[in-house]
């Protein structure tokens, strides 16, 4: 068993695309039509044939209510690993990227939180 796709709800797809590839620095993978909405997904240009982010719209009440419930109390959707996690918060605030929590060791792991645009709070991780 391996796990081959994971998601996040987004509350514009399009915007989701131009943030995490072109700000996070995923590679577009697939973009299939499907009506309303794309099968849209990213990975990591260090594992193209790694897990798939699919961007899921977020109109459902329930994907809604859980994305708001994690950001009011501060939880990310997912958590991202990097190499650095202070270059890598160096680097995306000079983005302008706005950032929850900056760059705290804990424990074994160093964690930032940031805000995706879309509406969910993501961690980037590195161990120390």
């Amino acid at each position: 068993m391996r796990i081959t796709l994971t998601s996040v709800f987004v509350d514009d797809q399009e915007k989701a695309l131009r943030f995490y590839t072109d700000v996070l620095g995923f590679t577009k993978k697939n973009d299939v039509p499907l009506g309303e909405h794309r099968w849209l997904t990213v990975v990591s240009p260090e594992q193209p044939d790694g897990v798939e982010l699919l961007l899921e719209p977020d109109e459902h009440p329930v994907a809604q209510a859980y994305k708001t419930g994690l950001v009011a109390d501060g939880i990310p959707y997912n958590s991202f690993t990097v190499a650095d996690v202070q270059a890598e918060y160096d680097r995306l605030t000079a983005l302008g990227v706005a950032f929850t929590q900056p760059p705290a060791a804990m424990g074994p792991v160093t964690t930032a939180v940031l805000d995706d645009t879309c509406g969910n709070l993501l961690q980037i991780a590195a161990t120390n």
